[in-house]
């Protein structure tokens, strides 16, 4: 009798083992909505876009393929990671909306959508790009060796070629995703300090905002 009872509970043992591990805060699925939201409060503090979501979205789409649209909320983060989670949305055809707001990197993963949408009462900002100082002294102790940058001026002298070839990257990527090369050249203006949120006609006009590829 102890044998016969044991065999349904044996069976059920790998599934329970299969389970998977709950994804982190900032992700949930709805359906065939993938909320990606990085303003959720996690411990304390509030999150960003970071080089370890690009795994977690490979994976959660791996794992979803119902999914069609990422729905997304975030002040930003990682430009590294903004880029490759576009790429990885753009691999999969998926669409993007804005409910709440979407700045800096997180526009990047926004133009990544097939179609382009923005809730009512959201809104998308722009800025300049931004290298905070201390992050760019650990860069400099990191690499100078094998970059055989000598004085910091040779580093200086980097960054400035470097920058502009970032600036190229990110405008021909604008305008590849068909927003407007004008209004791409406007994003620029603003200081990564501040904010500059265009009205949603703006955007329409733009081709920020899109309901079909032309």
């Amino acid at each position: 009798m102890k044998r016969l009872f044991l065999l349904p509970f044996l069976a059920v043992m790998p599934f329970v083992a299969m389970a998977k591990a709950p994804l982190p805060q900032k992700f949930r699925i709805h359906g065939e909505v993938l909320i990606f939201d990085t303003e959720t409060d996690i411990s304390g503090a509030l999150a960003e876009i970071t080089p370890e979501d690009i795994d977690i979205f490979r994976n959660v789409l791996a794992d979803n393929p119902q999914v069609t649209e990422v729905q997304l909320n975030s002040s930003g983060g990682s430009v590294y990671a903004g880029a490759e989670i576009a790429w990885i949305i753009m691999d999969h055809g998926l669409n993007t909306t804005v409910e709440g707001e979407c700045v800096s990197a997180c526009v990047d993963i926004f133009l990544a959508g097939e179609r382009r949408r923005m809730r009512l009462g959201s809104k998308i900002g722009f800025h300049q790009r931004s290298w905070a100082p201390d992050a760019v002294q650990s860069y400099y102790r990191e690499w100078r060796d094998s970059e055989d940058w000598a004085t910091p001026f040779e580093f200086g002298s980097w960054i400035y070629q470097d920058t502009q070839e970032e600036i190229y990257e990110q405008l021909t990527y604008l305008v590849s995703r068909g927003v407007e090369p004008a209004f791409a050249i406007e994003t620029l203006r603003v200081r990564p300090d501040d904010e500059w949120y265009p009205s949603r006609l703006r955007l329409v006009a733009a081709g920020v905002l899109r309901e079909k590829v032309p």
